[in-house]
């Protein structure tokens, strides 16, 4: 089957508090969202890439694909309102009958062994989930004043790509928006269909917060 990976790179990024969204940020010496598609294309140099992103900050784009030579690799979507309207709009250029994993752009130092599991979980499965278990305690706060604690032996932290059999994924995207659709695997879910979970990497973290580009900078420089 033949492979995509969606880039979300649609959003601000305003808790980092910084004037351009956090996926053009610098990190040891590139942009963000540029160490992210290397992953991918370090793991497949044919594997089809569609990047979407902020209508207002292309041109910030077109300069970087310029200087990167990423033109032939990836198409390019505008971002929506939502996570979701990003994703569908994304979806609507990757044809029927492929793998296509959803990626996040902030997620640059995904592993190459992680990208290889998801698709070859998904081919055989339908779909494929990483996730990590919980360093610390958790608990369960139930807006009533209540925060019970949980079994963090029974939490699972979910990380991208999620990677789906392309035709069962855009008929997921053809419902209605709901709140918790924060992620593909939740829409997925909705429409019926079974996930399938795999055990990602801790060093595959969602650059945030401003301490989550320091770590990133770090892991970089010591892998």
């Amino acid at each position: 089957m033949d492979r995509y990976v969606v880039i979300v790179a649609g959003g601000i990024g305003s808790r980092m508090g910084e004037e351009i969204p956090k996926q053009f940020l610098p990190l040891h010496n590139k942009p963000i969202i540029i160490h992210t598609i290397n992953q991918f294309l370090i793991f497949d140099p044919d594997i089809q890439i569609v990047a979407a992103l902020p209508e207002l900050h292309f041109p910030r784009w077109k300069t970087l694909a310029k200087k990167y030579n990423l033109f032939e690799n990836i198409a390019v979507v505008f971002g929506g309102q939502q996570r979701f309207d990003t994703v569908k709009n994304a979806l609507k250029i990757i044809p029927d009958g492929a793998l296509v994993a959803i990626h996040d752009a902030v997620r640059p130092i995904v592993s190459i062994k992680t990208i290889a599991q998801s698709f070859k979980t998904a081919e055989k499965f339908g779909s494929a989930i990483p996730y990590v278990l919980p360093g610390a305690s958790v608990r369960f706060d139930d807006e009533n004043g209540n925060i019970a604690p949980l079994d963090r032996n029974k939490v699972r932290i979910i990380q991208t790509p999620q990677t789906f059999h392309s035709t069962k994924l855009k008929e997921a995207y053809l419902q209605s928006y709901q709140e918790n659709f924060t992620d593909d695997a939740a829409v997925w879910e909705k429409a019926g269909n079974k996930l399938t979970f795999f055990e990602g990497d801790t060093e595959n973290i969602k650059i945030t917060l401003p301490i989550d580009l320091k770590i990133a900078e770090y892991l970089i420089l010591h892998e």
